[in-house]
């Protein structure tokens, strides 16, 4: 399956009859079994339904930074973000990707 970030957004938790979707690095990870997490009033519920790789790498919950542009980013923000990716890759299954990502 292959979204685009704006039917992304559909995938946001919103509507219990969807799966709850964050992207990292353009792969789109169901995170629905995360719901507390991920769901409205969940503390990373600003992920939801969007790619959230730089906001990862710099473990911002801010708004503007929950894109997936990774320019300007440090070495050490970049391996964080390895680090999220890992951990979202053992926990939650890769279900498509972003176009153009």
């Amino acid at each position: 399956m292959e979204l685009t970030l704006q039917q992304l957004k559909a995938y946001d938790g919103s509507s219990s009859s969807k799966p709850i979707y964050v992207a990292i690095r353009g792969k789109i990870y169901d995170v629905t079994t995360g719901k507390n997490f991920y769901g409205p009033g969940g503390d990373y519920r600003v992920f939801a339904g969007k790619d959230a790789s730089r906001a990862l790498a710099k473990m911002s919950k801010d708004e503007d930074d929950v894109v997936p542009d990774l320019d300007g980013l440090t070495e050490k923000e970049i391996s964080v973000l390895d680090d999220w990716e890992r951990k979202f890759q053992a926990k939650y299954p890769i279900v498509g990707s972003v176009a153009g990502i």
